[in-house]
């Protein structure tokens, strides 16, 4: 058999068997309650909009079909508005639990300051931190990592709208 199927059918199998169940153990309700804290907290130091989707696993379709963890990414960002901020300074962090990936898109504004290697300096926080079964402390890490960045290039300049919830989103 081709190398290139048995992939395809192993990462297929891979994102078939991966379950809800083993999300929430990985993510239960304390740990999402603890994120979405973190997330609004830190918006309160910095013009920034934090956006963190969950994802157990890739429908079959994008997994054959060989969707990259960054192309998942991308698509979130424009499906759940994380662009769409008035300062452009959206930053979506997606973790796909079956791959073990983490990916972060940062909008434009964000994009120009903070380059790629400092981004997959936090992802590495996360998959680190998940390899050692700590989903909860490697994720809190990373959004404080984020929060630091954002404060650092875009500081809090008065009041203003939440734009993005805060709370995790599981898909």
């Amino acid at each position: 058999m081709d190398n290139g199927i048995k992939h395809r059918i192993t990462r297929t199998w891979r994102h078939l068997t991966s379950s809800g169940a083993a999300a929430k153990r990985a993510f239960p309700e304390t740990t999402l309650t603890a994120i979405s804290e973190a997330i609004t907290a830190g918006e309160q130091t910095h013009r920034g909009e934090v956006r963190l989707i969950i994802e157990k696993a890739l429908d079959l379709d994008d997994a054959w079909d060989g969707v990259t963890n960054r192309q998942r990414a991308l698509a979130l960002f424009a499906d759940y508005g994380v662009w769409d901020t008035e300062d452009n300074c959206g930053v979506l962090i997606y973790v796909n639990l079956a791959e073990h990936r983490v990916d972060i898109v940062a909008d434009r504004g964000i994009d120009r300051r903070i380059d790629s290697a400092t981004w997959q300096a936090v992802c590495r926080t996360m998959t680190d931190g998940f390899k050692a079964g700590h989903f909860h402390d490697a994720t809190l890490a990373a959004i404080g990592q984020v929060n630091e960045l954002l404060r650092q290039h875009f500081p809090a300049d008065g009041s203003r709208a939440n734009e993005l919830p805060d709370k995790p989103l599981m898909l």
